[in-house]
């Protein structure tokens, strides 16, 4: 068999792979929402006030938006419900967690830097282009062409 032909039946063969991979990297980003999520529900005002600190504008508002995005982003990406939709707004919280607490702390993750925010992002780009996969909400209700 030429190189060409067994990395073609390779590439079939790993799309049974793809609803599995799309699974747990919806739970690996939900878990790591969950976190930030649960923090600023226990202490809000701490949250509106350090965002306050950063000229957030509307710190209250944008404060309780967030919270509210991680939140429901962490239920429906376990569940893999409304997957396409709910990354848009993480998106928008990723984009701005990067632009106002890491950008200038530079990539690396270790100095709390914007690599892991971004690698969210990069997952959630990938969830609004492959969806949610078989292994969901979404297939059972919308998409059983996945």
């Amino acid at each position: 068999m030429s190189l060409r032909r067994s990395y073609i039946e390779f590439s079939r063969l790993s799309q049974y792979l793809k609803s599995v991979s799309l699974l747990l990297a919806r739970l690996v980003v939900a878990y790591g929402f969950y976190q930030p999520a649960m923090m600023k529900w226990n202490d809000m005002h701490a949250v509106t006030k350090w965002f306050g600190s950063m000229d957030i504008p509307f710190p209250a508002l944008s404060a309780y938006m967030a919270a509210t995005t991680e939140i429901t982003g962490v239920v429906l990406l376990t569940l893999g419900l409304f997957t396409r939709l709910i990354s848009i707004p993480l998106i928008i919280v990723m984009i701005v967690a990067i632009v106002t607490v890491h950008l200038y702390n530079g990539f690396d993750c270790g100095n709390n830097g914007f690599e892991i925010p971004l690698y969210y992002l990069i997952f959630l780009l990938i969830f609004i282009s492959n969806g949610a996969g078989r292994f969901s909400f979404d297939y059972l209700f919308f998409d059983k062409e996945v």
